[in-house]
Protein backbone atom coordinates (compact mmCIF):
# COMPACT_ATOMS: atom_id res chain seq x y z
CA UNK A 1 0.00 0.00 0.00
CA UNK A 2 2.90 2.11 0.84
CA UNK A 3 4.71 1.94 -2.73
CA UNK A 4 1.53 2.75 -4.32
CA UNK A 5 0.59 5.55 -2.35
CA UNK A 6 5.06 6.53 -2.97
CA UNK A 7 4.06 6.08 -6.57
CA UNK A 8 0.72 8.32 -6.62
CA UNK A 9 2.54 11.19 -4.71
CA UNK A 10 5.42 11.13 -6.98
CA UNK A 11 3.39 10.93 -10.09
CA UNK A 12 1.31 14.07 -9.12
CA UNK A 13 4.17 15.78 -8.17
CA UNK A 14 6.36 15.19 -11.56
CA UNK A 15 3.02 15.97 -13.61
CA UNK A 16 2.99 19.67 -12.50
CA UNK A 17 6.37 20.35 -14.24
CA UNK A 18 4.94 20.16 -17.42
CA UNK A 19 3.86 23.79 -17.36
CA UNK A 20 7.54 24.88 -16.66
CA UNK A 21 8.07 23.25 -19.89
CA UNK A 22 5.60 24.83 -21.73
CA UNK A 23 6.63 28.12 -20.53
CA UNK A 24 10.15 28.06 -21.43
CA UNK A 25 8.98 26.31 -24.93
CA UNK A 26 6.58 29.43 -25.89
CA UNK A 27 9.01 32.34 -24.64
CA UNK A 28 12.81 30.51 -25.50
CA UNK A 29 14.92 34.19 -26.39
CA UNK A 30 12.94 36.17 -23.07
CA UNK A 31 13.75 33.30 -21.15
CA UNK A 32 17.19 33.13 -22.75
CA UNK A 33 18.05 36.66 -21.96
CA UNK A 34 16.82 36.85 -18.63
CA UNK A 35 19.47 33.48 -17.29
CA UNK A 36 21.92 35.83 -18.99
CA UNK A 37 21.69 38.46 -16.82
CA UNK A 38 20.65 36.25 -13.71
CA UNK A 39 24.43 34.56 -14.25
CA UNK A 40 25.86 37.94 -14.65
CA UNK A 41 23.81 39.08 -11.77
CA UNK A 42 25.24 36.38 -9.62
CA UNK A 43 29.17 36.49 -10.46
CA UNK A 44 29.53 40.20 -10.57
CA UNK A 45 31.48 40.52 -7.61
CA UNK A 46 33.80 37.15 -8.68
CA UNK A 47 37.16 37.55 -9.68
CA UNK A 48 35.98 36.88 -13.22
CA UNK A 49 33.11 38.94 -12.66
CA UNK A 50 35.27 41.82 -11.91
CA UNK A 51 37.93 41.38 -14.35
CA UNK A 52 35.46 41.48 -16.98
CA UNK A 53 33.37 44.25 -16.49
CA UNK A 54 29.92 42.12 -15.24
CA UNK A 55 28.67 45.48 -12.96
CA UNK A 56 27.26 47.11 -16.20
CA UNK A 57 26.37 44.21 -18.81
CA UNK A 58 23.07 44.29 -19.68
CA UNK A 59 22.87 43.05 -23.28
CA UNK A 60 23.76 40.06 -24.73
CA UNK A 61 26.12 42.53 -27.36
CA UNK A 62 28.53 43.34 -24.25
CA UNK A 63 28.51 39.64 -22.82
CA UNK A 64 30.06 38.31 -26.04
CA UNK A 65 32.04 41.36 -26.71
CA UNK A 66 33.81 41.36 -23.23
CA UNK A 67 34.05 37.94 -22.35
CA UNK A 68 36.22 35.79 -24.46
CA UNK A 69 35.13 32.23 -25.69
CA UNK A 70 37.37 29.69 -23.92
CA UNK A 71 38.11 25.75 -23.99
CA UNK A 72 39.84 23.72 -20.79
CA UNK A 73 42.77 24.63 -21.13
CA UNK A 74 42.24 28.22 -20.89
CA UNK A 75 40.75 27.12 -17.46
CA UNK A 76 43.24 24.57 -16.15
CA UNK A 77 44.83 27.15 -13.60
CA UNK A 78 42.10 28.82 -12.30
CA UNK A 79 40.21 25.13 -11.97
CA UNK A 80 43.59 24.26 -9.48
CA UNK A 81 42.87 27.66 -7.50
CA UNK A 82 39.53 26.55 -6.43
CA UNK A 83 40.19 23.03 -6.17
CA UNK A 84 42.49 24.06 -3.85
CA UNK A 85 40.02 26.02 -1.51
CA UNK A 86 39.92 29.22 -3.38
CA UNK A 87 37.04 31.41 -3.07
CA UNK A 88 34.57 33.56 -5.58
CA UNK A 89 36.92 33.24 -8.77
CA UNK A 90 34.76 32.20 -11.47
CA UNK A 91 31.51 31.96 -9.29
CA UNK A 92 30.68 33.27 -5.69
CA UNK A 93 31.86 31.34 -2.55
CA UNK A 94 33.73 27.46 -2.63
CA UNK A 95 33.20 25.13 -4.73
CA UNK A 96 33.44 21.56 -3.66
CA UNK A 97 32.32 18.67 -6.44
CA UNK A 98 34.33 19.04 -9.35
CA UNK A 99 33.04 16.21 -12.17
CA UNK A 100 36.10 14.57 -13.71
CA UNK A 101 35.77 13.79 -17.30
CA UNK A 102 37.92 13.33 -20.26
CA UNK A 103 34.65 13.59 -22.61
CA UNK A 104 36.72 10.11 -24.63
CA UNK A 105 38.95 7.54 -22.98
CA UNK A 106 42.19 9.25 -23.60
CA UNK A 107 44.10 9.51 -20.19
CA UNK A 108 43.75 13.50 -19.55
CA UNK A 109 41.25 14.47 -17.03
CA UNK A 110 39.20 17.60 -17.02
CA UNK A 111 37.92 18.78 -13.73
CA UNK A 112 34.43 20.59 -14.50
CA UNK A 113 32.86 22.73 -11.61
CA UNK A 114 29.35 21.43 -10.18
CA UNK A 115 28.02 23.75 -7.46
CA UNK A 116 24.97 23.06 -5.56
CA UNK A 117 23.15 25.55 -7.95
CA UNK A 118 23.86 23.76 -10.70
CA UNK A 119 22.84 20.34 -8.78
CA UNK A 120 19.53 21.63 -8.22
CA UNK A 121 18.81 24.17 -11.20
CA UNK A 122 20.28 21.88 -13.97
CA UNK A 123 20.72 18.27 -13.33
CA UNK A 124 18.01 17.18 -10.59
CA UNK A 125 15.51 19.44 -12.26
CA UNK A 126 16.27 18.59 -15.99
CA UNK A 127 15.51 14.60 -14.33
CA UNK A 128 12.36 15.92 -13.03
CA UNK A 129 11.33 17.42 -16.42
CA UNK A 130 12.55 14.14 -18.15
CA UNK A 131 10.29 12.06 -15.77
CA UNK A 132 7.42 14.69 -16.64
CA UNK A 133 8.01 14.67 -20.16
CA UNK A 134 7.60 11.16 -19.95
CA UNK A 135 4.52 10.88 -17.96
CA UNK A 136 2.40 13.70 -20.12
CA UNK A 137 3.53 11.17 -22.92
CA UNK A 138 2.53 7.57 -21.48
CA UNK A 139 -0.43 9.25 -18.98
CA UNK A 140 -1.21 5.29 -18.13
CA UNK A 141 2.47 4.61 -16.61
CA UNK A 142 3.16 2.80 -13.48
CA UNK A 143 6.44 3.61 -13.46
CA UNK A 144 7.15 4.45 -9.61
CA UNK A 145 5.18 1.75 -8.15
CA UNK A 146 8.45 0.18 -8.91
CA UNK A 147 12.41 0.65 -8.90
CA UNK A 148 14.79 2.77 -10.81
CA UNK A 149 18.12 0.97 -11.91
CA UNK A 150 20.80 3.99 -11.84
CA UNK A 151 24.46 2.63 -13.32
CA UNK A 152 26.56 5.66 -12.82
CA UNK A 153 30.29 6.03 -12.02
CA UNK A 154 32.86 6.08 -8.97
CA UNK A 155 33.35 8.41 -6.43
CA UNK A 156 36.66 9.34 -5.29
CA UNK A 157 37.40 12.06 -2.47
CA UNK A 158 40.22 14.10 -3.38
CA UNK A 159 42.67 14.45 -0.27
CA UNK A 160 44.98 17.12 -0.80
CA UNK A 161 42.35 19.59 -0.85
CA UNK A 162 39.74 18.42 0.82
CA UNK A 163 37.03 18.73 -2.55
CA UNK A 164 35.49 16.02 -4.13
CA UNK A 165 35.84 14.66 -7.47
CA UNK A 166 34.40 11.57 -9.51
CA UNK A 167 31.98 11.00 -12.24
CA UNK A 168 29.11 13.37 -12.68
CA UNK A 169 26.50 10.83 -12.39
CA UNK A 170 28.63 9.73 -9.19
CA UNK A 171 28.00 13.25 -7.90
CA UNK A 172 24.27 13.08 -8.38
CA UNK A 173 24.01 9.86 -6.74
CA UNK A 174 25.88 10.98 -3.57
CA UNK A 175 23.86 14.33 -3.67
CA UNK A 176 20.44 12.84 -4.84
CA UNK A 177 17.47 14.72 -2.97
CA UNK A 178 14.95 12.12 -1.05
CA UNK A 179 12.16 12.13 -3.86
CA UNK A 180 14.77 10.25 -6.31
CA UNK A 181 16.62 8.35 -4.32
CA UNK A 182 13.84 6.65 -2.57
CA UNK A 183 12.96 4.87 -5.60
CA UNK A 184 16.61 4.17 -7.23
CA UNK A 185 18.53 0.92 -6.74
CA UNK A 186 21.34 -0.31 -6.33
CA UNK A 187 22.12 1.47 -2.95
CA UNK A 188 24.34 4.22 -3.07
CA UNK A 189 27.40 2.19 -1.51
CA UNK A 190 27.65 -0.01 -4.35
CA UNK A 191 26.34 2.50 -7.17
CA UNK A 192 29.30 4.37 -6.01
CA UNK A 193 31.75 1.23 -5.63
CA UNK A 194 34.86 2.55 -7.98
CA UNK A 195 36.53 -1.05 -9.64
CA UNK A 196 33.84 -1.58 -12.14
CA UNK A 197 33.52 -5.61 -12.42
CA UNK A 198 32.82 -6.08 -8.35
CA UNK A 199 30.49 -3.39 -8.60
CA UNK A 200 28.48 -4.96 -12.03
CA UNK A 201 28.14 -7.96 -9.86
CA UNK A 202 26.52 -6.35 -6.68
CA UNK A 203 24.10 -3.95 -9.01
CA UNK A 204 23.04 -7.65 -10.27
CA UNK A 205 22.62 -9.37 -7.12
CA UNK A 206 20.95 -6.01 -5.37
CA UNK A 207 18.90 -5.79 -8.77
CA UNK A 208 17.78 -9.02 -9.29
CA UNK A 209 14.89 -9.92 -7.52
CA UNK A 210 13.55 -6.14 -7.84
CA UNK A 211 10.31 -4.99 -9.30
CA UNK A 212 12.26 -3.08 -11.74
CA UNK A 213 10.46 -0.43 -14.56
CA UNK A 214 13.31 2.03 -15.30
CA UNK A 215 16.91 1.93 -16.35
CA UNK A 216 19.16 4.56 -16.57
CA UNK A 217 22.54 5.18 -17.63
CA UNK A 218 25.02 5.17 -20.39
CA UNK A 219 23.56 2.62 -23.28
CA UNK A 220 26.76 0.77 -23.69
CA UNK A 221 27.23 0.07 -20.03
CA UNK A 222 23.79 -0.75 -19.32
CA UNK A 223 24.19 -3.61 -22.31
CA UNK A 224 26.89 -4.84 -20.39
CA UNK A 225 24.75 -4.90 -17.28
CA UNK A 226 21.97 -6.32 -18.98
CA UNK A 227 23.71 -9.15 -20.42
CA UNK A 228 25.47 -10.43 -17.05
CA UNK A 229 22.02 -9.93 -15.46
CA UNK A 230 20.87 -12.74 -18.04
CA UNK A 231 23.67 -14.54 -17.35
CA UNK A 232 23.46 -14.98 -13.43
CA UNK A 233 19.65 -15.40 -13.46
CA UNK A 234 20.08 -17.82 -16.87
CA UNK A 235 17.29 -16.41 -19.20
CA UNK A 236 17.37 -15.27 -22.60
CA UNK A 237 14.76 -12.04 -21.95
CA UNK A 238 15.07 -9.39 -19.46
CA UNK A 239 11.12 -9.32 -19.53
CA UNK A 240 11.70 -12.80 -17.69
CA UNK A 241 13.53 -10.88 -15.07
CA UNK A 242 11.31 -7.56 -14.75
CA UNK A 243 8.03 -8.60 -16.04
CA UNK A 244 7.01 -4.60 -15.41
CA UNK A 245 10.27 -2.63 -16.93
CA UNK A 246 9.01 0.16 -19.27
CA UNK A 247 11.71 2.75 -20.24
CA UNK A 248 14.95 3.01 -20.40
CA UNK A 249 16.60 6.65 -20.21
CA UNK A 250 20.32 6.46 -22.15
CA UNK A 251 22.52 9.51 -23.21
CA UNK A 252 26.39 9.72 -23.49
CA UNK A 253 26.92 7.74 -26.27
CA UNK A 254 24.76 7.45 -29.50
CA UNK A 255 22.08 4.65 -29.23
CA UNK A 256 22.28 3.39 -33.15
CA UNK A 257 24.79 1.02 -32.84
CA UNK A 258 22.96 -0.97 -29.56
CA UNK A 259 19.13 -0.76 -30.87
CA UNK A 260 18.91 -4.13 -32.66
CA UNK A 261 20.98 -5.94 -29.57
CA UNK A 262 18.85 -4.17 -27.20
CA UNK A 263 15.91 -5.05 -28.98
CA UNK A 264 16.77 -8.80 -29.08
CA UNK A 265 17.01 -8.32 -25.16
CA UNK A 266 13.49 -7.21 -24.62
CA UNK A 267 10.51 -9.95 -25.39
CA UNK A 268 7.50 -6.85 -25.33
CA UNK A 269 7.88 -3.58 -26.30
CA UNK A 270 9.82 -1.47 -24.29
CA UNK A 271 10.22 2.85 -24.39
CA UNK A 272 13.10 4.47 -25.03
CA UNK A 273 14.39 8.27 -24.28
CA UNK A 274 17.52 9.71 -25.23
CA UNK A 275 18.81 12.34 -22.92
CA UNK A 276 21.82 15.10 -23.18
CA UNK A 277 23.58 15.13 -20.45
CA UNK A 278 27.45 15.87 -19.22
CA UNK A 279 29.38 17.33 -16.72
CA UNK A 280 28.98 20.86 -17.74
CA UNK A 281 25.22 20.61 -17.62
CA UNK A 282 21.53 18.30 -18.36
CA UNK A 283 20.95 20.08 -22.26
CA UNK A 284 18.54 18.41 -23.78
CA UNK A 285 16.03 15.41 -23.14
CA UNK A 286 14.02 13.74 -25.81
CA UNK A 287 10.24 14.87 -25.64
CA UNK A 288 8.44 13.10 -28.41
CA UNK A 289 7.64 9.37 -28.56
CA UNK A 290 8.26 8.62 -31.85
CA UNK A 291 11.00 10.89 -32.51
CA UNK A 292 14.78 10.88 -31.66
CA UNK A 293 15.44 14.67 -31.42
CA UNK A 294 15.81 16.43 -28.55
CA UNK A 295 13.99 19.42 -26.46
CA UNK A 296 16.69 21.82 -25.60
CA UNK A 297 16.35 23.10 -22.32
CA UNK A 298 16.13 26.68 -21.85
CA UNK A 299 15.83 27.34 -18.58
CA UNK A 300 17.94 25.04 -16.49
CA UNK A 301 20.81 27.68 -15.50
CA UNK A 302 22.38 27.28 -18.68
CA UNK A 303 22.54 30.57 -21.46
CA UNK A 304 24.04 28.95 -24.74
CA UNK A 305 25.83 30.48 -27.79
CA UNK A 306 26.88 28.30 -31.23
CA UNK A 307 29.77 28.25 -33.20
CA UNK A 308 29.34 27.85 -36.90
CA UNK A 309 31.89 24.70 -37.29
CA UNK A 310 33.48 25.71 -40.24
CA UNK A 311 34.48 28.61 -38.10
CA UNK A 312 35.70 27.16 -35.41
CA UNK A 313 39.73 27.85 -36.09
CA UNK A 314 39.20 31.56 -36.91
CA UNK A 315 40.99 33.79 -34.76
CA UNK A 316 37.43 35.85 -34.83
CA UNK A 317 34.77 33.63 -35.45
CA UNK A 318 31.09 34.43 -35.77
CA UNK A 319 29.35 33.34 -32.80
CA UNK A 320 25.55 33.55 -32.25
CA UNK A 321 22.87 33.30 -29.78
CA UNK A 322 19.50 30.75 -29.99
CA UNK A 323 16.94 33.82 -31.76
CA UNK A 324 19.58 33.35 -35.11
CA UNK A 325 20.16 29.80 -35.02
CA UNK A 326 19.57 28.18 -38.76
CA UNK A 327 17.95 24.63 -38.90
CA UNK A 328 20.29 21.87 -40.21
CA UNK A 329 23.89 23.61 -39.32
CA UNK A 330 26.29 22.31 -37.35
CA UNK A 331 26.94 23.98 -34.65
CA UNK A 332 29.50 23.74 -31.86
CA UNK A 333 28.03 24.27 -28.40
CA UNK A 334 29.35 27.26 -25.94
CA UNK A 335 27.76 27.28 -22.85
CA UNK A 336 27.81 29.92 -19.64
CA UNK A 337 27.08 28.29 -16.85
CA UNK A 338 25.55 28.31 -12.84
CA UNK A 339 28.42 26.55 -11.98
CA UNK A 340 31.05 29.10 -13.16
CA UNK A 341 31.91 28.38 -16.97
CA UNK A 342 31.78 31.43 -19.01
CA UNK A 343 31.39 30.94 -22.98
CA UNK A 344 32.64 27.54 -22.74
CA UNK A 345 33.43 25.50 -25.41
CA UNK A 346 32.38 21.81 -24.64
CA UNK A 347 33.51 20.47 -27.50
CA UNK A 348 29.83 18.51 -28.67
CA UNK A 349 28.57 19.71 -32.02
CA UNK A 350 24.64 19.49 -32.68
CA UNK A 351 22.42 20.54 -35.28
CA UNK A 352 18.80 22.02 -34.84
CA UNK A 353 15.72 19.95 -36.22
CA UNK A 354 13.57 23.01 -34.98
CA UNK A 355 12.75 26.70 -33.96
CA UNK A 356 9.63 25.87 -32.74
CA UNK A 357 10.26 24.44 -30.07
CA UNK A 358 13.98 24.23 -30.30
CA UNK A 359 14.99 20.87 -30.87
CA UNK A 360 18.44 19.17 -31.35
CA UNK A 361 20.21 16.28 -32.63
CA UNK A 362 23.92 15.30 -31.42
CA UNK A 363 26.19 15.46 -34.66
CA UNK A 364 29.48 14.71 -33.33
CA UNK A 365 32.62 16.06 -31.29
CA UNK A 366 34.92 18.90 -32.63
CA UNK A 367 37.90 16.81 -31.69
CA UNK A 368 36.12 13.32 -33.23
CA UNK A 369 36.50 13.45 -36.44
CA UNK A 370 38.52 12.66 -39.74
CA UNK A 371 39.83 14.73 -41.51
CA UNK A 372 43.19 13.90 -42.19
CA UNK A 373 42.82 14.43 -46.16
CA UNK A 374 40.37 16.82 -46.11
CA UNK A 375 36.90 14.49 -45.78
CA UNK A 376 35.35 16.03 -43.07
CA UNK A 377 34.19 12.90 -41.39
CA UNK A 378 31.87 13.08 -38.75
CA UNK A 379 30.19 10.86 -36.01
CA UNK A 380 26.64 11.54 -37.90
CA UNK A 381 27.99 10.73 -41.36
CA UNK A 382 30.01 7.28 -39.82
CA UNK A 383 26.90 6.22 -37.29
CA UNK A 384 24.59 6.59 -40.27
CA UNK A 385 26.57 4.75 -42.87
CA UNK A 386 27.05 2.11 -40.52
CA UNK A 387 23.56 1.31 -39.14
CA UNK A 388 22.75 1.46 -43.38
CA UNK A 389 25.11 -1.49 -43.81
CA UNK A 390 24.31 -3.30 -41.13
CA UNK A 391 20.42 -3.21 -42.16
CA UNK A 392 21.65 -4.34 -45.85
CA UNK A 393 23.70 -7.13 -44.43
CA UNK A 394 21.85 -8.11 -41.56
CA UNK A 395 24.65 -8.00 -38.92
CA UNK A 396 24.69 -6.12 -35.60
CA UNK A 397 27.89 -4.00 -34.50
CA UNK A 398 28.69 -4.15 -30.60
CA UNK A 399 31.98 -1.43 -30.88
CA UNK A 400 34.08 0.35 -33.23
CA UNK A 401 36.22 3.12 -33.86
CA UNK A 402 37.84 4.64 -36.75
CA UNK A 403 40.91 6.28 -37.59
CA UNK A 404 43.23 7.30 -40.97
CA UNK A 405 46.09 5.45 -43.00
CA UNK A 406 48.15 8.09 -43.79
CA UNK A 407 49.43 7.91 -47.58
CA UNK A 408 52.96 7.34 -48.57
CA UNK A 409 54.84 7.51 -52.05
CA UNK A 410 53.54 4.02 -53.51
CA UNK A 411 49.74 4.30 -51.80
CA UNK A 412 46.95 6.73 -51.34
CA UNK A 413 44.54 7.13 -47.78
CA UNK A 414 42.45 5.29 -46.34
CA UNK A 415 40.41 4.95 -43.35
CA UNK A 416 40.99 1.89 -40.95
CA UNK A 417 37.55 0.76 -39.19
CA UNK A 418 38.20 -1.69 -36.21
CA UNK A 419 34.71 -3.57 -35.57
CA UNK A 420 33.40 -5.57 -32.82
CA UNK A 421 30.13 -7.56 -34.26
CA UNK A 422 27.77 -9.40 -32.33
CA UNK A 423 26.03 -10.46 -35.85
CA UNK A 424 28.40 -10.82 -38.36
CA UNK A 425 27.98 -10.19 -42.43
CA UNK A 426 27.88 -12.84 -44.21
CA UNK A 427 29.87 -10.91 -46.88
CA UNK A 428 32.57 -8.30 -45.44
CA UNK A 429 33.65 -7.15 -48.82
CA UNK A 430 29.81 -6.53 -49.20
CA UNK A 431 29.66 -4.71 -45.97
CA UNK A 432 32.39 -2.47 -46.71
CA UNK A 433 31.36 -1.57 -50.11
CA UNK A 434 27.85 -0.41 -48.05
CA UNK A 435 29.60 1.57 -46.12
CA UNK A 436 31.85 2.73 -48.12
CA UNK A 437 29.16 4.36 -50.72
CA UNK A 438 26.78 5.24 -48.16
CA UNK A 439 29.56 7.31 -46.81
CA UNK A 440 29.82 9.30 -50.45
CA UNK A 441 26.18 9.28 -50.42
CA UNK A 442 25.89 11.19 -47.12
CA UNK A 443 29.65 12.82 -47.38
CA UNK A 444 29.96 14.80 -50.53
CA UNK A 445 34.05 15.71 -49.35
CA UNK A 446 34.33 12.19 -48.86
CA UNK A 447 32.68 10.96 -51.82
CA UNK A 448 35.57 13.45 -53.62
CA UNK A 449 38.37 12.07 -52.10
CA UNK A 450 37.48 8.65 -52.99
CA UNK A 451 37.23 9.57 -56.68
CA UNK A 452 39.51 6.91 -58.31
CA UNK A 453 41.21 6.16 -55.21
CA UNK A 454 43.02 9.07 -55.65
CA UNK A 455 43.63 10.21 -52.32
CA UNK A 456 41.50 7.67 -50.56
CA UNK A 457 41.09 4.08 -51.02
CA UNK A 458 38.46 2.07 -49.75
CA UNK A 459 37.62 1.49 -46.07
CA UNK A 460 39.86 -1.45 -44.66
CA UNK A 461 37.79 -3.27 -42.48
CA UNK A 462 39.64 -4.95 -39.55
CA UNK A 463 37.31 -7.35 -37.62
CA UNK A 464 37.44 -7.25 -33.90
CA UNK A 465 37.49 -10.33 -31.88
CA UNK A 466 34.75 -11.07 -28.75
CA UNK A 467 35.46 -8.29 -26.51
CA UNK A 468 38.36 -6.78 -27.63
CA UNK A 469 37.06 -3.05 -26.53
CA UNK A 470 35.82 -3.84 -23.13
CA UNK A 471 40.00 -5.27 -22.84
CA UNK A 472 41.12 -2.01 -24.32
CA UNK A 473 38.41 -0.22 -21.55
CA UNK A 474 40.03 -2.62 -18.70
CA UNK A 475 43.90 -2.66 -19.59
CA UNK A 476 43.64 1.43 -19.38
CA UNK A 477 41.77 1.39 -16.39
CA UNK A 478 38.47 3.58 -18.36
CA UNK A 479 35.65 0.39 -17.35
CA UNK A 480 32.02 1.59 -16.52
CA UNK A 481 30.75 5.28 -15.79
CA UNK A 482 30.56 7.76 -18.02
CA UNK A 483 33.54 6.34 -20.23
CA UNK A 484 33.01 5.80 -23.82
CA UNK A 485 34.63 4.36 -26.69
CA UNK A 486 36.14 6.95 -28.98
CA UNK A 487 34.07 6.50 -32.16
CA UNK A 488 36.80 8.83 -34.73
CA UNK A 489 39.55 9.82 -34.29
CA UNK A 490 42.21 12.16 -36.79
CA UNK A 491 45.18 9.94 -35.88
CA UNK A 492 46.00 6.60 -35.13
CA UNK A 493 46.65 6.80 -31.39
CA UNK A 494 43.41 4.86 -30.29
CA UNK A 495 43.54 2.44 -33.50
CA UNK A 496 47.25 1.62 -32.75
CA UNK A 497 46.69 1.27 -28.72
CA UNK A 498 43.43 -1.26 -29.61
CA UNK A 499 45.60 -3.25 -31.69
CA UNK A 500 48.44 -3.58 -29.75
CA UNK A 501 45.92 -5.31 -26.98
CA UNK A 502 44.40 -7.47 -29.69
CA UNK A 503 47.73 -9.17 -30.54
CA UNK A 504 48.46 -10.08 -26.89
CA UNK A 505 46.14 -12.24 -26.95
Amino acid sequence: MIKYLSGYLTSAFLKKRIKNIEFFMRYPIEIQNQLMNQLILYAKDTEFGKKYGFHDIKRYQQFSERIPLCKYADLKSVIKRIRRGEKNILWPGTVKWFAKSSGTTNTKSKYIPVTKLSMNECHYKAGKDMLSIYIHNHPKTKIFFGKAVRLGGSHELHKNYNTFYGDLSSILIKNMPFWADNICIPKKETALMSEWESKLENIVKETGYKDVRILLGVCSWLLIFLKELLKKFDKKKIHEIWPNIEVIFHGGVSFKPYIRQYQNLFENSINYYNIYSASEGFFAIQDQRKKGDLLLLLNHGIFYEFLPVEDINKTNPKIISIDNVELNKNYAMVVSTNAGLWRYIIGDTIKFTGLSPYRITISGRTTHYINSFGEELIIENAEQALNRACLKTDSIIHEYTAGPVYMNQKNSGAHEWIIEFKKFPKDLCEFRDILDNELKSTNSDYEIKRYKNIVLGPPIIHVARDGLFYDWLKKIKKLGGQNKIPRLSNDRKYLDSILKIEKKF
